[in-house]
């Protein structure tokens, strides 16, 4: 029966504050590496905390992570969950 509890417990422990580690305004993901043309002066033009999260640019998604959630740890959802595009350019256009 203890070992049941210690599960319950942990369980909601672990995914009870998940809902609050991101603020509303927080940047989605785009899944361009290397951006190109108008998007890149799009990015470039925004703050760095505004910009959107991108694979392979740790120091700006780190400088983010530490901004929205107060930590730069990556959090096992951001390990998971699904490339999110808020955006329909992609690749410069």
């Amino acid at each position: 029966m203890k070992p049941r509890i210690l599960i319950v417990a942990a369980t909601f422990f672990l995914s009870a504050p998940a809902g609050n580690f991101a603020k509303a305004s927080e940047p989605g993901w785009s899944p361009v590496v290397i951006a190109r043309g108008e998007y890149r002066e799009e990015i470039k033009s925004l703050p760095m905390e505004m910009r959107p999260y991108r694979p392979l640019h740790f120091y700006g998604n780190t400088v983010r992570r530490s901004y929205y959630r107060g930590t730069p740890m990556v959090a096992p959802r951001d390990v998971v969950a699904p490339v999110v595009v808020s955006s329909s350019r992609f690749f410069g256009r």
